[in-house]
């Protein structure tokens, strides 16, 4: 089975899942198909985007704390009910050791997900990970330039083959491998998603660099920053994102991430 129209649904912090919802329209494109992208953060909570019956629906995220953020699982929770194909995507911390490729986790974004949707009649099509630079700078090290256009070139030409496929009726999914690993992780994901986003919400702060300019509060994609005594102050409503921090033009926005994985360390000793 071939398909004629293609919707995309994403969510992105500092464009690494925009980049792959364009990589799809980019391939949708390729085979003359019609195709509409939605940023999630823009849609008002509570609107009903109207998805033609016979089109192909797309979700793309990143992964945080192994599973999809909140704003997505709340947004797939109140999709209408419906008979598509959906195909599921995520974008996960990629990082290149040598010549040696790391892949990511995705926990249970894409096992939750789908049991949502096929719970509102929706089948799944197929599933795909995009191990694209990891934007976690607190936790993770930081990639040189020719890491991330490596990153970049490579999963783009993947994704490029994924959707020819899926295009052409096709399913792809996850192998059994990463499965099993996802299956193990899921502890940490409900762990991170009852308490641990909210721990990591509030780490953020202005540091003596701020200049007041508020580009992270008129950006941030789920509206979590405020201004409070004439600073920015990162609310429980924060999914660490990052792009407060990757879009600062002074670099005055620091967390203090590494230091409570340091006392849950300690907490275990």
């Amino acid at each position: 089975m071939s398909f004629e129209k293609l919707v995309i649904f994403y969510f992105s912090g500092t464009g690494n899942s925009k980049n792959v919802a364009q990589w799809m329209a980019l391939a949708a494109s390729k085979k003359n198909m019609e195709c509409t992208i939605y940023n999630i953060a823009s849609i008002e909570r509570g609107s009903v985007v109207p998805v033609p019956k016979d089109s192909l629906v797309v979700f793309v995220s990143p992964v945080h704390g192994f599973n999809y953020p909140p704003v997505v699982l709340n947004f797939i929770a109140r999709f209408p009910r419906g008979k598509n194909k959906v195909i599921l995507m995520d974008t996960r911390a990629g990082m290149l050791i040598g010549k040696f490729n790391l892949p990511g986790i995705s926990g249970v974004a894409f096992l939750l997900s789908s049991l949502i949707l096929i719970l509102k009649g929706y089948s799944i099509a197929g599933l795909k990970s995009v191990d694209l630079p990891s934007n976690w700078m607190s936790i993770h090290p930081g990639l040189n330039e020719k890491t991330v256009l490596f990153l970049h070139k490579k999963h783009k030409s993947e994704v490029l083959d994924f959707g020819e496929k899926i295009f052409s009726g096709q399913k792809i999914y996850v192998s059994l491998f990463e499965f099993i690993i996802d299956i193990l992780v899921a502890p940490i994901s409900i762990g991170y998603y009852l308490a641990g986003r909210f721990i990591f919400a509030k780490t953020f702060y202005a540091s003596a660099d701020c200049n007041n300019c508020d580009l992270c509060i008129k950006n941030c994609p789920v509206k979590a920053i405020v201004k409070i005594d004439n600073r920015p102050f990162w609310t429980f409503k924060c999914e660490s994102c990052m792009r407060c921090i990757s879009n600062c033009p002074k670099r005055g926005i620091e967390v203090a991430h590494g230091f409570i994985l340091s006392f849950f360390c300690m907490l275990r000793h």
